[in-house]
């Protein structure tokens, strides 16, 4: 029988004599498109690529960590307000914060999209209208209090989606398709198929266009700093046509491990903030379906350590993990990690791995499990997030790989790992 606190004794004299690797900061120095400075002058170049509604106008927000998403909400808000509009933000994050519109308005407040910092009101509600059905049979669902606004926009990231390929992934389009669509809409979307979700994004996308409320997406590419470097506002009529070249931009961007195999990789950090599975499988190459890229490193033995706290204990995509911390273990919320699961229909997401009481012990559980590898020359790496690559921590094996790569510099000298007194990694 479990009891309240595990008895680790044999574990730890197993763990505590596995000597961690020495490990460097090294830097990635290769380009990037430069971040926009004024963010609110290139918000307003973009829209005047489209016409502006009147009258009420829901703006979509999502859950994902976009960067100054504040700075962008408030200066569409401010250009809608000056066109006669009557803007209102509403969450459009399907099933993320717990489900509950409580839960999805603090999820915006922890991106800093409040009423105060936009300048107009938050309305959240999990109810929706059914407005249509695609040609394969999904329902649509939208946001009730988006469906009767006079006019509908959504603002959106683009950028690889974490578990399908396909012309739009993650995006305005989805934004309309799932994240509008609440719950119901989500998992109707999600239980249609991960093999043919490429397909049902765009149709149910369309069904809504056809419903004449949406009037125009505001795109955002960042940069491999995930800083905004493009703006572009996608009228109703281009919608697909418009995105698609943006992803195929973003993709450019994306900054990746330098690494094709590691032996261990520890990540800080996991949420819904920065990904929707907590660390973004296009860097981890851990996908939760069999849809995912195959341009992505092999990680033998994965470590996280905690979560975010913007991710209020969801703990999506924990179950790509191998080894966790008691740390992030005892702040998982199940619910809205459960709910996210339910919703889009990947349990392994929301799976747990073995539990290891620090940090130490749990790099140490990692490493132990690398079959036939040498733990004086294991390949590992430290990142902070996968939002977060461009400097990370590498074991002396991978230094000779350093050397060989231009993109690649050292900034400090290999040193011992650091712990607390606690056993957490410093």
């Amino acid at each position: 029988m479990q009891t309240q606190r595990p008895v680790y004794e044999e574990i730890e004299e197993i763990l505590r004599g596995v000597e961690l690797p020495r490990v460097a900061l090294v830097e990635q120095v290769s380009g990037t498109p430069p971040e926009l400075g004024d963010l609110r002058g290139a918000v307003r170049e973009a829209l005047g690529e489209v016409e502006l509604p009147t009258g009420s106008v829901a703006v979509g927000v999502g859950s994902r960590g976009v960067a100054r998403i504040d700075e962008v909400t408030a200066a569409l808000v401010e250009a809608l307000k000056e066109a006669g509009a009557e803007p209102f933000v509403v969450p459009a994050m399907g099933s993320h914060g717990a489900s509950s519109a409580e839960g999805q308005a603090e999820v915006l407040r922890h991106l800093g999209v409040s009423e105060e910092a936009v300048g107009c009101p938050v309305r959240a509600t999990m109810e929706t209208v059914l407005v249509g059905e695609t040609p394969s049979g999904v329902p649509v669902h939208v946001d009730k209090n988006a469906y009767e606004a006079d006019a509908i926009v959504v603002i959106n990231r683009v950028k690889p989606h974490t578990a399908f390929r396909g012309t739009v992934e993650s995006g305005p389009t989805k934004m309309l398709a799932i994240g509008l669509g609440k719950q119901k809409g989500a998992h109707a979307v999600h239980s249609a198929g991960w093999g043919e979700i490429h397909r049902t994004i765009p149709e149910a996308a369309r069904v809504m266009v056809q419903t004449g409320r949406f009037a125009f997406g505001l795109a955002v590419v960042e940069n491999a700093d995930e800083e905004p470097c493009k703006v572009a506002a996608i009228p109703a009529d281009r919608f697909e046509e418009a995105e698609a070249p943006l992803l195929e931009e973003a993709k450019r961007n994306l900054i990746r491990l330098p690494f094709g195999e590691l032996d261990v990789l520890v990540v800080d950090e996991i949420g819904k903030n920065i990904s929707g599975d907590g660390a973004d499988p296009n860097v981890t190459g851990r996908f939760a379906t069999p849809y995912g890229g195959d341009e992505v490193p092999h990680v033998e033995r994965m470590v996280f350590l905690g979560l975010t706290d913007a991710t209020g204990g969801n703990a999506t995509g924990l179950g790509a993990a191998d080894v966790v911390t008691e740390r992030l273990a005892g702040n998982i919320d199940r619910s809205s990690t459960y709910m996210n699961s339910l919703t889009s229909t990947t349990p392994s997401a929301a799976k747990t791995p073995m539990v290891m009481p620090d940090d130490r012990m749990a790099i140490a559980a990692a490493i132990t499990m690398c079959a036939g590898i040498d733990p004086a020359r294991v390949r590992l790496a430290r990142i902070k997030n996968t939002l977060h690559l461009r400097r990370l921590w590498v074991s002396e094996a991978l230094l000779d790989q350093v050397e060989k790569n231009d993109d690649l510099r050292v900034l400090e000298g290999p040193r011992p790992m650091g712990f607390d007194e606690d056993g957490t990694l410093i």
